[in-house]
């Protein structure tokens, strides 16, 4: 059986839903695997973020330059955490046969500060739920790095039973600052993992890092086990990646993370904003919301605590299309690049009610001038409703079955700032 083939099989029983952008050296993976083409690869990962959310497991296949795509999310996941495991399946092109550049997506393992794990012939399988189960334990997403010398190999092994666990989310009272400071000490914690992987194998010189030749093996290729400080000859397929970070130390164990109550206030939506009858309506509801970057992530905040998750800028159309069907958008961020995932849910016609905070700026970096988003979403038939027509409020928002597009107009107050509230 080819690695293809194997890895295929491995990420139908691991995983409860699978998403690729087609491209080499993964598009056979993404045929094999059934998994479902999606606009891009950053909208991938957010609809993958959505299934973590709601509970399930999922895989997003992307080739090498479609892992940039995905550096917003990625990196929002972890500091906000998740529930299902999330795997990013990176086909990397170490001769550029196939694509644009060369380039080694390793390294998003140290910039994310995520599990990496690059499986051999003899671990096809059990590198797929090693990945998933990381993801899970650490609360991030986890990348399997594939090139096309494991993908055209032939692999041997059988199909692993899941062992599914469950991740957390940051806690709604942590800062933003408590968020980081978590999410570093659980990477701290990865440095253990990687050491007593069994995914890794120590015998004699040279060092082969995943399908590269070699008598020792390591398989999980970031954070570096410990083994392999010592190696003074490695072998790899792309940039002297495990090589160049033998020596990496675990960072240092921080704080207890910051809380709230212990920075002594919160900040939440301006005294005089014009979209709070808005959220009171969502509040009165009982509608969970996934927020997007800029003023609607105060709907994580008290008084409305409405918010599951927010994974950054434009993040929240298709996460929400996956998980609580709700989303909360600026018109910036709708622009910026939360378009994309709106034009695909209407493809699929995913239940999702998308509401938009058309405020003509950007208000939470300074009130810098926006675009006007209603002339691009003429295909989408918004309904447009006054941030103080109540009575439009009440009648549009409420759940649905299709997706909808909401447009809520309204001006901020010249010169208001983010009310501060002490805790």
């Amino acid at each position: 059986m080819k690695g293809v083939e194997a890895l295929a099989e491995a990420l139908r029983a691991c995983t409860d839903c699978r998403y690729t952008v087609p491209g080499y050296p993964i598009t056979g993976l993404g045929e094999r695997s059934g998994a479902e083409m999606v606009i891009n690869e950053k909208t991938a990962l957010e609809y993958a973020l959505g299934d973590s959310l709601a509970g399930k497991r999922a895989a997003v296949i992307v080739k090498n330059v479609g892992v940039n795509a995905c550096a917003d999310p990625l990196c929002g996941a972890t500091a906000q955490g998740l529930i299902g495991g999330v795997l990013l399946v990176a086909g990397d092109d170490p001769g550029a046969k196939g694509s644009q550049t060369a380039q080694d997506s390793r390294y998003y393992g140290e910039l994310a500060e995520i599990p990496v794990i690059e499986p051999d012939d003899s671990s096809c399988y059990t590198g797929v739920e090693a990945a998933l189960e990381a993801s899970e334990e650490f609360s991030r997403v986890a990348m399997l790095r594939l090139t096309p010398q494991l993908l055209d190999a032939e692999a041997t092994g059988t199909v692993v039973l899941r062992s599914d666990r469950k991740g957390r989310l940051a806690e709604r009272g942590w800062t933003m600052h408590g968020r980081s400071m978590a999410a570093e000490n659980l990477y701290r914690k990865m440095f253990a993992w990687s050491a007593s992987s069994p995914l890794n194998r120590w015998k004699r010189e040279p060092l082969g890092a995943g399908p590269a030749p070699g008598e020792s093996r390591v398989v999980t290729v970031h954070p570096p086990p410990s083994g392999t400080t010592e190696a003074h000859e490695v072998r790899e397929y792309g940039r002297p990646f495990v090589r160049d970070h033998r020596a990496v130390l675990p960072p240092d164990l921080q704080e207890p993370p910051e809380s709230r109550k212990v920075r002594g206030f919160y900040k939440t939506f301006c005294t005089a904003c014009p979209f709070k009858p808005l959220l009171d309506t969502l509040k009165n509801r009982g509608m969970q919301l996934i927020c997007d970057a800029g003023c609607s992530v105060f709907g994580l905040n008290p008084p409305y605590e409405l918010g599951v998750a927010s994974y950054g800028m434009g993040s929240s159309i298709a996460v929400a299309a996956r998980s609580t069907h709700v989303a909360l958008i600026g018109d910036y961020a709708l622009l910026h690049s939360g378009i994309n995932a709106l034009i695909d849910v209407y493809e699929k016609r995913l239940p999702l009610l998308c509401i938009v905070m058309k405020n003509h700026c950007a208000a939470m970096t300074g009130g810098q001038p926006a675009g006007d988003p209603i002339p691009y979403l003429a295909w989408a038939d918004p309904v447009i409703c006054r941030a103080e027509d109540e009575c439009c409020l009440r009648e549009i928002i409420r759940p649905v079955d299709r997706p909808l597009t909401v447009v809520v107009e309204a001006e901020c107050p010249k010169g208001a700032l983010h009310e501060t509230v002490e805790c």
